[in-house]
């Protein structure tokens, strides 16, 4: 009997997220930026959460992907395919330096025995999940 590695779920860009996934294939940490107020949203909306404009006309800015953590979940079961072979494995919730409150969820890959504290300082990664497709992740940062 052979067993086959599923593949992680692969995102589906529309026309609010492409920009995103297009950063991050190629590594790099790009969110919407309202071109009324200058205030990142993620995910950006039909209307910028920040000013209320319903022409927010978002440009996609590259980030430095520097933040600190606010939080952080162990995920010991995975219930979607693909994601078997990474638990145990820790999501942590990051607050990035560009804007209080601008908030990114990804995968820490420093594995679950990380020394975490609160406000502890991460930088951006990519996982290669696909040809092409690639998803933001974190590792800690020197403080």
């Amino acid at each position: 009997m052979s067993s086959t590695v599923q593949q992680r779920p692969l995102p589906v860009p529309d026309a609010q997220s492409a920009g995103y996934w297009n950063a991050a294939s190629r590594h790099e940490l790009a969110l919407a930026r309202c071109g009324q107020c200058h205030m990142f949203a993620h995910p950006p909306g039909a209307v910028c959460c920040a000013c209320g404009s319903i022409e927010p006309a978002f440009e996609w800015m590259k980030l430095s992907g520097k933040g600190r953590i606010r939080s952080w979940s162990v995920v010991r079961q995975a219930l979607l395919p693909g994601f078997a072979d990474l638990v145990p494995y820790v999501t942590v919730d990051v607050e990035l330096e560009e804007q209080p409150n601008l908030r990114i969820i990804g995968r820490l890959l420093d594995g679950i025995e990380a020394p975490l504290v609160p406000g502890a300082p991460v930088a951006v990664c990519f996982e290669d999940i696909a040809p092409d497709v690639a998803v933001p992740a974190f590792r800690l940062a020197a403080g």
